[in-house]
Parts: structure tokens; C-alpha cells; sequence
């Protein structure tokens, strides 16, 4: 989705009703497995009822909302509770006697502050809201140490605010023999007039001992830890003894070689496994900690030059954690349902349908053939890992009340996509399927605003899920069975999970990859599979697994049409340490796999392919059966997406250049000349030297091994397209012709040795 777009749209439909809502874990579950469902309802009571999704667009011109309820042995009525978001990532330290510091503290620690002045926010504390130590950003930004006896606190404050986007050395010394406590904040580039380096020296009383848990970037605040700092920390430490200005200077920049000094208590170190949530203590007392809310790790560091720009090479310099008070990755909420899927409940999409008097709520969840098994030749592979990076899309302009635990009816305040920047303006690298996603939800619709010159009066229409629906709707319709499956256990399980079936189906906007998907799709294609992606913008960008949360999702963005920019030398993610942005600038452009990529995007009107020479010639016959061959226009009717037309929204098409195999046929394309302005390529999507970057639609056939194909429309409008007239229409005859010519596994040409077709070469 490109950049201009990211912070206008909205979804309208369920997205508002969140009176009530939940989600699954997991995601996809097989029968005989387990699915819990965290529910947070304001009603006193909730209904608990199994649906199978069968068609979520409630658009006239189509089927409309279907669902089947499924009798299970959950259904039924739940008592109520609100459960709350308490957001904010941290890193938490398990108490212990020799935290408990109260004759002398010192503590220091490199921070970088993104919003000084946003409010109180917590770097290194030992901390309870009462009593304890710890190491503050004032309200006004300035470095504070606090204190407190259970009765009385104390604050102690440089006065001075740091300046945000800076790196400080933020440090106190307490010693109780003298009764004082010296705080300073050092900035560590010095510039004339720039008053924000400061120190003060001031009396206190007394620092008394807690259970508390020691935080790093916030402090305990009993079930929830609050004051969640917003920016970088590197190399905090903390000591049991009063050191001097010197000696805190020469321990923050001594690095792992004063990790054994004297009085030392800890030391840690973010460089360490930041693929995990581990955080590692130096030190000998090895006080080691773990993240809370996924903040960003393989963050550049207070003393990176910049010679080295991939963490692991040089993971000295990458000692810094990046935390945000809007982090979310696991809403941590109780379970409210528990559901046993039945042993004999058939692959398919299903939700929750959770209902109080006046609000209703779905939370899909998919169910796929038993581990090893497939009950048919087809498999629908549901796109969920880019479900995960729109979740929630389109809710920063509403968000307000930061700092409080927020009510269900607020959740779409808060909860950010991938295409989202935090409040601090850094981009949002995790996404995570342990929380609510409101944007995966069957009746939900994409929103556009009026925007002169480029859409106006755009009507809305479904994307993700409720797309993807119009194809689970029409399988069911032409009488073919398939088998659910998703991207996520695709990664997990790899090509074996593709090998049983003679085709796989590709959803309309399988966007989001992992390099583990790729190379499944690709050995299975190799192998003589055969895949069907009726989708545009697919395989664009390179996104990971976490191995230590597998709910956990990451992008860095670098290139391609980006809604937000990693920061230079933080293009690597954290979870794999592999190169991040789109998959074409790692060497494998779309083209390469499903002969087709993507080129182009509009909101507005589709448009129709036209048949090409190469789509008339009898290796292509068997798509174009029952089409009348005199006819040039294919999918020139109306449309549940964008209202007309089968080839819009976001485009591919074809290119040798970019990896389009030898032997492509394009069957038809739309035309340039059939788009609004509306229709635009993004600027780093062209590569270097190139003269044309078309806006069109390529439907292509392309030859693999063994008697492997692919069959790519080249458009996330495709499958919108299928529904009109009864489902008697071009684009319907068309998919149905491939899906079992594909399907019944015999050649596809004259011979299997022949290229498909016999012209009509990608550009």
C-alpha cells in the first residue's frame, strides 16, 4: 500500500463495534485441537456461538453475509468481564535481596529520548509508586532520581529538559553516609548554547528497600508496569556503591571490559540474542532479564559509527533497545472460551460469533486438515501473515488518552498495523496475532476519503479477509472442495505441507512472505505442483517469524512503497538478522516465482482485460473454454470491488528482466488507458534505468518442471469479479477452467516438454 494512502483510510463495519470483542490462539488449528478465545465484553453476559464464514461482503449485488452455525459443545452463555490493553514495551527483572539497594545507589544508562516532556517515563527504577530507587524523565524531560520511604517521596531533578532525538549519559549517585544525591544528564555531542548537559547535587533523606520488579524503561505499577519510556536505552547499570562523576563516564563507556567492577550489582547488555526476549546481566550476579511487548532490538547504539551496517557484525554497537508506551504484542487477556474443534468439522473459515443484547462481534479463525493428512487435491492457502500486518490499520488519527488501560469500545484507538507509525514517529516493525484484529473481521470494508485530484467520492469495499471470502464463497458454488491452509503454518511446516495437493490457491493479496514460504511454494512448484494466485501486490515483502514468539511478525522497511523508513543502519531484523524491504532488492522478485509482480496501484475503478494473440492459440484453449473466441474483453462487468471491472486495486505484471520464466504466455492485460490518475506506480518500485513502468494487469500461464504451472490474474480485484450474474460469467468460467485442468494433474500443452503457448512474450 503506498505511502500517501496509509494515514487516510479507514474500515468501516465492525471495526466500530467493539462493545465486544476478542481473539483466538491460535490462529489455525486442526480438528482435536484446542482454541481459546480471550474475550472483553461491558455486558454482563455474552452468547458463544461456532459459525463457518461462507461469504462476509454484505454488498447487494452479491451473495450478501452468509454463515452456517456449527453445533458444538461450547456453545453457549459466558459471563462478561472487560479485560483491559495495558500497553507499552519494557524490560522486567525478577526482584531479589541484592536489588533491594538503600545505603548507596548509582545507576547510569545511554538514553535517547523520542518524547521528553510527554510525561513522566521511567529508565532504570527499582520502583513501587511509593517506596525504592529509580532513575526518571521528569514530566518537563529532565533526568530525576526518585526515592521513597512507603510515606514520603522524594524527586530530585536536573531542571533541565534533554533534547529528543539525542543520546545522553543520564546518571545518579545516592550515598546515605552524606545524606545527598548528585544526578546529571551528559549529552554526548556538545554544542555551543545548548544548555540540556546539566547536573545538581541535593540532600536526601533516605532510600527504602521494596519486592518491587526492577524495570528498564518504565516502573511496577502492581499488575501493569506504567511510565513506559518512549526511545533508546544502551548499557544501563546499576551499582550497590556512590561513584563520582568520573567514575559513572569511565563505567558507561567502558563497554563489557567494566562489567566486573567493584560494587558493581549489574550490567546489562541488549547486544545479546536480540532475536529473543532474553536480556543478559554482565555481571557475576547475572541479574538477567526479558522484554515485554516486542520493543525494537538490533537498534543502533550510543557509540555506532555507521562502518557497519548489519547487527551482528558489529553487535557492539548495537547495545540499544527501542521502547514505545504503545508497543502491543500479546494482550496477555484470560481465557473466556475454550473450543475443542470437532473431530469431524470439515476445513474451512470459521469464527466465534460472540453477541451481548446490542453488540456483535466475529473472531475468525481457521481450521485445516489434521497434521499430515489432506481430504482434497485443492488447497485454499488463506493469506494470513499479511491479516497480521494490516491489523488495525487506519486508527492513528483517533488515538487519544495515552497511559491508561483502555476499555473495549477504545481498543481501535491504540492497536497499530504495520503500516503505522508509534506515537513517537518510528515505524511499526512488529505486528502479532495475540491481540485483537479488528481488521480481520468478515464485514469490514476499506474506507477512502475525498481527496482532490486523486479519488473522490471513492465507495468502500472489502480487502483481506472479506476479499478473500468472495473466492471461499465461489469454491463452495462451482462444488469444489478444498482444503484451508495458511501462510503461518506454511512457514512453520514448509513444502510438505503443499505436497499432497495437485493445486494450490493463493488468496487475493498475499502481500507479506517470509523467505521459509518462498522456498516451500518454490519446491513445490519444482516438484510439479501447481498454483493458482488470484491476487495482486503478492510476495512483495520480506517479512519474518520470531523463533523465541512465533505470534510475532516483523518488517523493516527500506525500500518499495513504504509507509515509514527503518532508521539507517536498522534495516535488519531483529528476529532472523536477515535483510529487510521488499523481496525483489533480495534477489527474488515476484516475477521470478508467479510470473507476475507488482507494478501499480488505484482506489477508485477497475478495469477490463483484453485477450491477447498469445490467449487465441490452442495451448491456451483450456482456459478460455466456453469464452467466445471472438470476444476481446474479459471481465467487463460489475464487481463487488471497485464496483467494475476484474483487473484493479493493486497490479502485476510481467517482466523478463525482473525473472518472469522463459515461456510465460500473457494471456490478456488491461490497458493504461483504462485507469484513472488515481493509478500510480511508487517511485522505488521502478527499478534504476527504466524508461516504462506500465500501469496494467498481466494474466499469464507460466511452465514450471515436472509439469508444475502457474496461473496468476495479476489483480486483487480478480476475485470480486467472480460473483456476477449468478457466478455465470467470464471471470468465474475462467478460474473454474484452470482450477481443474489443474487439478485433474494431466498436461497442460501438447507436450510436457513444449513451453506453454506460443507467443505473446511478457515485456
Amino acid at each position: 500500500m503506498p505511502e500517501e494512502v496509509r494515514d487516510r483510510i479507514t474500515f468501516d463495519g465492525e471495526l466500530r463495534k467493539t462493545a465486544i470483542v476478542g481473539y483466538s490462539d491460535p490462529m489455525t488449528a486442526a480438528p482435536g485441537e484446542t482454541v481459546a478465545f480471550k474475550v472483553s465484553c461491558a455486558a454482563p453476559s455474552f452468547r458463544f456461538d461456532l459459525v463457518r464464514l461462507m461469504h462476509g461482503d454484505e454488498n447487494p449485488a452479491g451473495p450478501g453475509f452468509l454463515e452456517t452455525e456449527v453445533e458444538c459443545p461450547a456453545a453457549g452463555e459466558y459471563p462478561g468481564r472487560e479485560q483491559a490493553l495495558d500497553f507499552g514495551s519494557y524490560v522486567e527483572v525478577a526482584d531479589h535481596p541484592a536489588l533491594r539497594l538503600s545505603d548507596a545507589v548509582t545507576l547510569h544508562a545511554w538514553v535517547l529520548p523520542t518524547q521528553p516532556g510527554k510525561g513522566v517515563q521511567g529508565l532504570l527504577t527499582k520502583w513501587d509508586g511509593a517506596s525504592g530507587y529509580g532513575l526518571f524523565l521528569g514530566a518537563d524531560g529532565d533526568a530525576q532520581f526518585w526515592a521513597g520511604d512507603g510515606e514520603t517521596i522524594e524527586r530530585v531533578g536536573t531542571g533541565r529538559p534533554l533534547r529528543a532525538g539525542r543520546w545522553y549519559l543520564v546518571w545518579a549517585s545516592y550515598d546515605s553516609r552524606t545524606g545527598r544525591v548528585r544526578v546529571g544528564q551528559s549529552a554526548l555531542e556538545r554544542w555551543p548554547e545548548d544548555g540540556s548537559t546539566a547536573a545538581v547535587e541535593r540532600p536526601l533523606a533516605a532510600v527504602a528497600p521494596n519486592e518491587a520488579r526492577l524495570i528498564i524503561a518504565g516502573h511496577d505499577a502492581g499488575s501493569r508496569v506504567a511510565a513506559v519510556f518512549n526511545g533508546k536505552v544502551d548499557g544501563p547499570r546499576l551499582y550497590g556503591v556512590p561513584l563520582g562523576a568520573e567514575a559513572i563516564e569511565a563505567s558507561a563507556r567502558a563497554g563489557t571490559a567494566g562489567a566486573r567492577a567493584d560494587g558493581l550489582v549489574a550490567a546489562w547488555d541488549f547486544s545479546p540474542r536480540p532475536g529473543t526476549r532474553d536480556v543478559t546481566d554482565l555481571s557475576p550476579n547475572q541479574f538477567h532479564g526479558w522484554t515485554v511487548n516486542t520493543p525494537a532490538r538490533a537498534m543502533t547504539g550510543w557509540n555506532w559509527t555507521g562502518r557497519e551496517t548489519v547487527f551482528h557484525r558489529a553487535p557492539e554497537e548495537y547495545g540499544a533497545i527501542h521502547f514505545h508506551d504503545d508497543d502491543l504484542t500479546d494482550a496477555g487477556w484470560e481465557t473466556d472460551v475454550e473450543l475443542v474443534v470437532p473431530p469431524d468439522l470439515p476445513s474451512g473459515v470459521y469464527a466465534a460469533r460472540l453477541r451481548t443484547s446490542t453488540a456483535e462481534d466475529h473472531v475468525p479463525f481457521f481450521v485445516r486438515p489434521r497434521q499430515g493428512t489432506a481430504d482434497s487435491g485443492i488447497a485454499y492457502l488463506v493469506p494470513t501473515t499479511t491479516y497480521l500486518a494490516y491489523a488495525n490499520l487506519a486508527a492513528t488519527e483517533f488515538w487519544q488518552d495515552r497511559g491508561k488501560p483502555l476499555r473495549p469500545g477504545e481498543l481501535e484507538m491504540r492497536l497499530l498495523s504495520l503500516y503505522d507509525v508509534h506515537d513517537d514517529g518510528s515505524g511499526t516493525c512488529y505486528s502479532s496475532r495475540l491481540r485483537p484484529n479488528l481488521t480481520m473481521r468478515p464485514k469490514v470494508r476499506l474506507k477512502f476519503p475525498d481527496v482532490p485530484g486523486r479519488w473522490q467520492n471513492v465507495p468502500s469495499y472489502p480487502h483481506l479477509l472479506p476479499a478473500d471470502l468472495h473466492l471461499t464463497h465461489w469454491l463452495g458454488h462451482q462444488g469444489h472442495q478444498a482444503d484451508i491452509l495458511t501462510d503461518e503454518i506454511l512457514h512453520h511446516e514448509g513444502a510438505k505441507l503443499l505436497s499432497p495437493y495437485k493445486v494450490v490457491i493463493i488468496g487475493t493479496h498475499p502481500e507479506y512472505w517470509s523467505e521459509r514460504m518462498l522456498d516451500a511454494l518454490e519446491a513445490y512448484l519444482r516438484a510439479g505442483g501447481r498454483v493458482m494466485y488470484l491476487g495482486g501486490n503478492g510476495f512483495y515483502w520480506v517479512t519474518s517469524y520470531s523463533p523465541e514468539e512465533p505470534h510475532v511478525i516483523e518488517v523493516r522497511r527500506t525500500a518499495g512503497a513504504r509507509a515509514w523508513e527503518a532508521g539507517p543502519g536498522e534495516g535488519h531484523h531483529s528476529t532472523t538478522g536477515e535483510p529487510g524491504g521488499i523481496w525483489r532488492h533480495r534477489g527474488r522478485p515476484p516475477q521470478r516465482l508467479v510470473g507476475v509482480g507488482f507494478t501499480a496501484a488505484g482506489y477508485d475503478r477497475a478495469a477490463p482485460y483484453r485477450r491477447s494473440g498469445a490467449g487465441r492459440e490452442p495451448d491456451a484453449a483450456f482456459v478460455f473454454e466456453g469464452i467466445d473466441d471472438g470476444r476481446d474483453l474479459i471481465g467487463d462487468h460489475p464487481s463487488l470491488v471497485q464496483q467494475h471491472g476484474a483487473a484493479g486495486y493493486e497490479l502485476d505484471r510481467a517482466d523478463t528482466a525482473l525473472g518472469t520464466p522463459v515461456g510465460t504466455v500473457v494471456l490478456a492485460s488491461s490497458s493504461p488507458s483504462d485507469y484513472s490518475s488515481s493509478y500510480k506506480s511508487d517511485s522505488a518500485d521502478v527499478p534504476i534505468g527504466a524508461t516504462e513502468w506500465p500501469v496494467k494487469a498481466d494474466l499469464v500461464l507460466a511452465r514450471y518442471p515436472n509439469g508444475g504451472a502457474v496461473f496468476s490474474t495479476g489483480s486483487i480485484a480478480w476475485c470480486g469479479a467472480l460473483a456476477h450474474n449468478g457466478y455465470d460469467n467470464d471471470i468465474s468460467r475462467i478460474t473454474d477452467n484452470v482450477l481443474r485442468a489443474f487439478a485433474s494433474g494431466g498436461p497442460l500443452s501438447r507436450s510436457e516438454n513444449d513451453a506453454i503457448g506460443g507467443g505473446g512474450r511478457p515485456e
